[in-house]
């Protein structure tokens, strides 16, 4: 059985200039991988007040809205999670909390206030992909897991103390198989066209 997806888009027009709009996808029962990145890759999360006010917040509002993740990464502009979600109508007020409070609460620690806080080059707050199958999951697990050593913080991803696993790869993964958590049959965009943009 399809799983229902509602759209969300800051516009009422599906399109701008041919191409699909950016928007979030909201499904039950899913497997999700987040990401979002500091304005202009400014290193607001450098110190380790910030990082743990991040962290307080992250796993504050992940619990109270249902999300629960698997693995987490947090660097000095930027942060991926991959986690599961049940009822998704929870995840755009999670976001706004987490984005909202660590704005706040970051931006009291900076010397030059930050805002907007979160964006991208595409002036977009954070990304919200759904994961799609089984390989997929394990892929954007690892990419999670060794983030800091793709940046050149550390050899090995348990000597960061930034990265959280909260569930272990083989059990997450297991239990969305049984779950049915992953998008199958919903092509993904990234790997069809590179000029669209990647659910």
């Amino acid at each position: 059985m399809a799983k229902r997806i509602q759209r969300l888009s800051r516009s009422t027009n599906a399109a701008y200039r041919g191409q699909q709009r950016y928007e979030h996808w909201l499904i039950d029962n899913q497997v999700y991988f987040i990401t979002a990145r500091c304005r202009d890759r400014f290193p607001a999360f450098a110190s380790e007040d910030a990082k743990k006010v991040f962290w307080d917040r992250f796993d504050h509002y992940t619990s109270e809205c249902g999300f629960v993740p698997w693995v987490t990464s947090l660097l000095d502009n930027h942060y991926h999670t991959l986690g599961y979600v049940r009822t998704a109508r929870h995840l755009p007020r999670m976001m706004q909390r987490i984005h909202g409070s660590v704005a706040k609460l970051v931006n009291d620690l900076l010397s030059i206030r930050l805002t907007p806080f979160l964006r991208n080059a595409k002036g977009h707050e954070y990304f919200d992909g759904c994961i799609r199958d089984e390989r997929q999951a394990r892929l954007a697990y690892r990419y999670t897991l060794r983030q800091s050593i793709r940046h050149g913080i550390a050899h090995d991803w348990r000597e960061y103390p930034h990265t959280h696993v909260n569930v272990e790869l083989e059990a997450a993964v297991g239990r969305a198989i049984q779950l049915k958590a992953f998008l199958e049959g919903v092509p993904y965009k990234r790997y069809i066209d590179a000029k669209n943009p990647a659910r």
